[in-house]
């Protein structure tokens, strides 16, 4: 999870080539995406200081020095600009499938890269005590209308997994369980944390619920008793 502001879906290349075999980035898309960032700045910054609720899309706009239509045109919603943070996560999971090696499965792919993350105290997974990391995951779970648009995240997360599993309905269904898997999680970590406990401490517990839980996923759920007669 990008914190720092920096839009995620772009990166930070330079005007170079990326050595990806990408095109170099142009003037004026250097200046978009500076654009981007300083408007995402200012945002947030008041967004911590004064709650989501108590500031307006104008002021945002005028504390980033441009207009309202302006604004938009970058973050379609007030809420994005909050959760524009998580979009260089919403494909993370189908890149982990896709990009995994030959002999490796999906969820062997999934469980390595979650406990990898939480091994480098990533944010996404929820274990991470940074303060500033904590003020930004309190700003969104306290916020109803920011939990509500994470879903839409979410929802598109899930719906690329499960382009990278096939695109079946049995590879909708495992995505589904999947994403549901990764966010329940992430969310129990953070409020643990939340709650007072150091990143070092839940992370045992962390990891032994997530092998746990990725258990459960290759296993599957318990099939349902005979009815009784």
């Amino acid at each position: 999870m990008v914190m720092n502001g920096e839009n995620p879906a772009n990166g930070d290349r330079s005007d170079s080539a990326a050595g990806d075999g990408s095109p170099p980035v142009g003037l004026r898309e250097r200046k978009k995406r500076l654009t981007y960032q300083a408007v995402s700045d200012a945002a947030i910054t008041m967004f911590l200081e004064r709650g989501f609720d108590k500031v307006s899309v104008a002021e945002v706009a005028a504390a980033a020095d441009i207009s309202k239509p302006t604004l938009f045109r970058y973050f379609p919603a007030k809420e994005d600009l909050v959760l524009h943070r998580f979009a260089d996560h919403e494909d993370e999971a189908a890149r982990v499938v896709t990009d995994r090696a030959p002999d490796e499965t999906p969820l062997d792919a999934l469980r390595r890269h979650f406990l990898d993350g939480l091994d480098r105290r990533d944010p996404v997974t929820g274990l991470c005590d940074a303060p500033h990391v904590l003020a930004f995951l309190r700003l969104l779970y306290g916020t109803p209308s920011l939990v509500a648009r994470l879903h839409a995240y979410q929802g598109r997360s899930e719906a690329a997994l499960a382009r990278a599993l096939g695109g079946r309905v049995p590879d909708r269904l495992a995505a589904g369980q999947i994403i549901a898997v990764q966010r329940i999680l992430a969310l129990e970590n953070w409020r643990r944390i939340d709650a007072g406990e150091s990143a070092d401490r839940v992370y045992a517990g962390a990891v032994q619920a997530a092998e746990e839980a990725f258990v459960q996923l290759r296993t599957g759920l318990e099939p349902p008793s005979p009815p009784r007669a």
